[in-house]
């Protein structure tokens, strides 16, 4: 099974192709959707937070007082690792049991949605990465439309962040989508045709005989770091 990593930058559409990728038959695996699982009433995440932040962080229903989280890590960078360190393993062991029922079920593939997918590393287990893009300007005009929030504010935002562009680096597919709703579609079905390309028909074979499976996951992932390594340090020089 092809394990496909998607991932973008704020205002870019990444949450629009992974709706296209969707309807095209693809399961979506969404990191923001199982972070917040991974913290609701009763999970072993909620309970380290409550244990670590006080119980202040605990609303009267249980669930987690998000704004009060929030303005506690915000200007402190020791507790947001902290937080970070709770949170961040809970998902990315959420994501490997969402793959696995993908697996299970005899899915060709799955794509694995994730903001930070570049930034935490996760991008290295993936068998191809897609990298949705806009131009600096586009994605500042449509942050500055989506949230009502002034230029400066927008800019603040976007430079926060990793630059898309520094992105594209680590990018088997780059969905440019600084066009139209109609040329982006057609970019994501070309994408997902060659998606389909790539996996072929050994994955049945994979599917049937899970050693052979996990040997050739193993040994895909293992060539892809290495040329990948190879060729970051080359640039780097």
């Amino acid at each position: 099974m092809l394990v496909v990593g998607l991932t973008g930058g704020i205002a870019t559409g990444k949450s629009t192709v992974s709706a296209l990728l969707n309807a095209s038959g693809i399961p979506i695996i969404d990191a923001d959707v199982l972070a917040r699982e991974v913290v609701a009433p009763g999970t072993r995440a909620l309970s380290k937070i409550a244990a670590y932040f006080g119980p202040d962080v605990i609303l009267p229903d249980g669930s987690l007082n998000r704004k009060k989280l929030g303005s506690i890590v915000f200007n402190d960078e020791t507790k947001r690792r902290k937080l970070n360190s709770i949170v961040h393993p809970a998902v990315t062991r959420a994501i490997f049991w969402n793959i696995l029922g993908c697996w299970i079920r005899g899915e060709r593939m799955c794509a694995v949605d994730v903001p930070l997918l570049i930034e935490g590393g996760l991008w290295k287990w993936m068998g191809c990465v897609i990298v949705v893009y806009c131009s600096p300007e586009i994605q500042l005009q449509r942050l500055m439309a989506r949230d009502k929030s002034t230029h400066a504010e927008a800019s603040a935002r976007l430079a926060s962040q990793q630059p898309i562009s520094s992105k594209i680096a680590y990018a088997d597919i780059v969905i440019d989508n600084s066009g139209s709703r109609s040329e982006l579609e057609e970019q994501v079905l070309l994408s997902v045709k060659r998606l389909e390309h790539t996996v072929g028909r050994t994955w049945v074979v994979s599917w049937l005989l899970p050693p052979f499976g996990l040997l050739s996951a193993a040994w895909t992932l293992l060539v892809r770091m290495t040329l990948r390594t190879k060729w970051m340090n080359g640039m780097s020089r």
